[in-house]
């Protein structure tokens, strides 16, 4: 009996590069390929790779270096490059690294197979198209073993917002929604396998509209055809945009059951001028606006957000802005980062602000995320939650889980297992966590 041939896969960045990765592993089991944890005995390598955080191609070399010199030892391993890195470097990743053998870009992970024998016979192969075949009905899921309690599931890929810092529409392509009922059955089918909360995952994914037996479905109706599937007891959603939250969304926040009250909705700076510089297309007000709306339909609702400072001409007076609009709005949990260039987007060849003056106004933002967050941890205190448990914690008898609010959870002396929900009070607030005890 053949041995089978090991695939280290590792991710980088974003909760889509996570799906991918599992698929693309899926995807390669076809050709004899098992996970393992380590590089070192592989005897394939893929780096999923994101271009959103700064020098982010720069760091996928680096480690391509490293990578070199086990190939060195063991000439027969392949490696690989994919994800967004792949899609907007391409040949040049062969030309500074010539031990790859190929580079995939998102929407060609169903190919990984065929190439991956083309590599076998010693072909450097490129793949950064974007194919008119549907990559997820060709990367159908082959049957695995038990699933822990959570689980990821793509909706929609691409964005047409054209942020002036991002590279999304040049790397994923434009906005792409998988039909309903090919999402419905893969929920199904990781409900069968283990899963008892599902986050529905796009790059725009409140710009959903997949086909339905009756015409296009929003992500609210999506979210209510979810809400019928047993066994599924939360539903999540990440990443939205101010523009795309739709009426019905918001009033499902305040009806459907399962929909968690969760919601991470990105403003990005507080001052118009610079979301304007980022043809963000929404403006402070109108956010905070959009917050009240939600707020009303959900009231305990926790907000996430995501910040950029020192975007080009960004003086402290718009910094100010951003500032004074986290007071308001509060956030429960948040990412912030300071403004790093990405070749080919419009904020690339814009003066750029001071870097030590970024520096210190990412160290204020987040200074002040910071105390948001805790406040609202320690708000949390005596307070019931339901707790989702997904693993043993460090302590004997203890158990880790996520609240609805999406926050870490540890109880002791726990007796439950991994996929059990049971109602927690809150002792404590810890740094970046909270502790309960089960309620009889």
């Amino acid at each position: 009996m053949t041995a089978p041939k090991k695939l280290f896969i590792k991710t980088y960045g974003c909760q889509m590069n996570v799906y991918d990765s599992e698929r693309m592993a899926e995807a390669l089991g076809g050709e004899g390929y098992v996970e393992t944890k380590t590089a070192d005995d592989a005897d394939m390598i893929l780096l999923n790779t994101c271009h959103i955080r700064e020098k982010a191609a720069e760091k996928v070399y680096s480690e391509l270096g490293r990578l070199k010199q086990l190939k060195v030892a063991k000439p027969d391993l392949k490696i690989g490059v994919a994800g967004c890195v792949a899609q907007a470097e391409g040949k040049e990743i062969m030309r500074r690294q010539p031990a790859v053998d190929l580079v995939v870009g998102p929407q060609s992970y169903h190919r990984l197979p065929e190439m991956e024998q083309k590599a076998r016979g010693g072909a450097q192969v490129i793949d950064t198209d974007f194919p008119e075949e549907d990559k997820f009905e060709k990367l159908k899921r082959r049957p695995k073993a038990k699933r822990g309690p959570t689980a990821f599931l793509t909706v929609q890929e691409g964005c047409d917002k054209f942020c002036a810092f991002c590279v999304v529409p040049y790397t994923r392509g434009a906005e792409v929604s998988r039909p309903a009922d090919r999402i419905l059955t893969e929920a199904r089918d990781l409900v069968e396998r283990g899963v008892r909360e599902i986050t529905l995952l796009g790059q725009n994914v409140n710009a959903y509209h997949g086909a339905g037996a009756n015409g296009d479905l929003t992500l609210a109706q999506l979210i209510w055809e979810l809400d019928k599937v047993d066994g599924l007891e939360r539903i999540r959603f990440t990443t939205s945009h101010p523009n795309d939250m739709m009426d019905d969304l918001i009033e499902a926040h305040g009806t459907c059951k399962k929909l968690m009250p969760y919601l991470h909705l990105p403003v990005q700076a507080g001052s118009d001028k610079i979301l304007k510089r980022m043809n963000r297309s929404h403006t402070a007000d109108s956010y905070l606006r959009l917050l009240e709306r939600i707020r009303a339909a959900r009231p305990d609702i926790l907000i996430s957000g995501d910040f950029i400072v020192g975007f080009p001409e960004e003086t402290e007076e718009d910094f100010q802005a951003t500032l004074d609009l986290v007071e308001e709005v509060k956030y429960g949990t948040a990412y912030s980062f300071k403004y790093s260039t990405r070749p080919g987007t419009p904020a690339a060849e814009r003066p750029q602000v001071d870097p030590a003056a970024a520096d210190d106004r990412l160290q204020r933002l987040q200074a002040l995320l910071t105390r948001q967050q805790r406040e609202i941890q320690d708000s949390m205190v005596g307070r019931e939650v339901s707790v989702l448990f997904e693993r043993p914690g460090r302590f004997e008898g203890q158990m880790l889980g996520k609240s609805e609010y999406l926050h870490a959870v540890h109880v002791g002396n726990c007796g439950r297992a991994a996929g059990d929900l049971a109602r927690v009070r809150i002792v404590a607030s810890r740094t970046n966590s909270l502790a309960g005890e089960l309620i009889d």
